[in-house]
């Protein structure tokens, strides 16, 4: 199978249970199997996840196979529950280490996922619709049958994979059980999407968003403040705000653009062929993007450290104005003030806006920004560099 031109193949000798590298905030409490391995277009110029690593699918045994020995290992932490009125990590590890596997990401995953309450399930890595659908279903399905009482089962997946599944496929996986779908929208600007190499433009990103929905399943389309730098950043808000609009999905994601040095991008802020732009004006961006969507019943989830703005979090239409709030608040106030705000959330003093009301925390900032030497001027570069620690 091939995705724009890259061979997609896998080791035929089982390798142990798998764990891919990321996931959604979201997430945490979700058991993570890797049904493929990194990501089949690897070419987004933001992204050095994936660099240099091929892309493969697990076969579907493999994965039978992780998902029967998290069984076994959930099974047995209920038996020394049910038995003791609890369990002891010390019985749990001598269970592992009776296993024929040497495998402590499954004992870790199995007891984490237990914990969590066992709800759902997020199959990795960056894109699992583009496996065969036949192949999806079979997996979806021994999910269901070895745990009934999960909730949600999620994956990642590009616009451009869900426009080539047929309408009855999506169906089909849909009722085999995924009903939650992660796609990286980033932009809806055309000129965006072609410098970063999305590998998708914005009709694309429509067509595959309203497919979803039409099949029953639950969306989360993400936003990326910042990725269009100074050139484009107006137009990708407005382009992208318009794309969300014509798709209405479940969840909009915001997901302040950071650059780590090891990408394309990186080399383009360098060169000068990327301008990016600093926390202010993404501010502006976003506030740009939020006022202009109408007519949708999205919530708004700003669930990343990378965002500035923690508490645009709502539901559109009903919560619009306090979703744009925070960001008014922020410009309203004195270039002292948005310095202070700044580093205070950049440095995790603060965690919403309406901290800097706290005399305590705000004293803090002061301090900080005085033996540091941060003023209005410098902030920015301030700032950047501490965005570097979360990258």
């Amino acid at each position: 199978m091939k995705e724009n031109g890259t061979l997609i193949n896998a080791p035929k000798t089982y390798q142990g249970f798998e764990l891919g590298p990321i996931r959604p905030p979201s997430e945490a409490d979700s058991l993570l199997l890797r049904i493929t391995r990194n990501c089949p277009w690897n070419k987004c110029k933001f992204c050095g996840l994936y660099k240099g690593k091929k892309f493969s699918i697990r076969p579907v045994d493999h994965v039978i196979k992780d998902i029967d020995t998290i069984r076994r290992y959930i099974d047995k932490i209920v038996e020394l529950k049910t038995q003791t009125g609890g369990y002891s990590v010390q019985d749990l590890v001598a269970f592992h280490h009776e296993q024929d596997e040497d495998e402590p990401m499954v004992f870790h995953s199995a007891l984490n996922w237990f914990q969590g309450g066992m709800k759902s399930i997020f199959l990795q890595d960056a894109n699992t619709l583009v496996i065969k659908p036949d192949n999806l279903v079979k997996i979806l399905s021994h999910i269901r049958q070895s745990f009934p009482q999960v909730e949600r089962i999620t994956s990642y997946a590009r616009s451009h994979s869900i426009a080539r599944i047929r309408d009855e496929d999506l169906s089909r996986i849909a009722e085999a059980g995924l009903n939650r779908i992660h796609i990286g929208l980033e932009s809806a600007s055309d000129e965006v999407l072609d410098f970063i190499k999305k590998g998708v433009d914005k009709e694309t990103h429509i067509f595959a968003g309203q497919k979803v929905k039409r099949a029953g399943i639950e969306l989360s389309e993400y936003y990326m403040p910042g990725l269009g730098g100074a050139q484009y950043s107006e137009v990708s808000a407005l382009d992208t705000a318009d794309a969300m609009n014509q798709i209405n999905p479940d969840f909009i994601r915001i997901r302040t653009l950071a650059i780590p040095a090891y990408t394309e991008l990186f080399q383009d802020y360098q060169s000068g062929a990327f301008q990016k732009i600093g926390d202010a004006q993404m501010a502006a961006e976003l506030l740009l993007f939020i006022e202009n969507l109408n007519g949708i019943t999205s919530t708004i989830k700003s669930d990343h450290i990378l965002n500035l703005f923690q508490e645009v979090d709502g539901s559109l239409p009903e919560e619009k104005a306090q979703l744009m709030a925070p960001i008014q608040t922020f410009f309203a106030m004195s270039p002292t003030d948005q310095m202070l705000y700044l580093v205070g959330r950049r440095t995790g003093i603060f965690s919403q806006i309406s901290q800097m009301q706290n005399r305590s925390q705000r004293q803090h900032v002061e301090q900080y920004c005085e033996a540091n030497q941060i003023t209005p001027d410098n902030v920015e570069q301030f700032t950047a560099e501490v965005m570097k620690r979360f990258i």
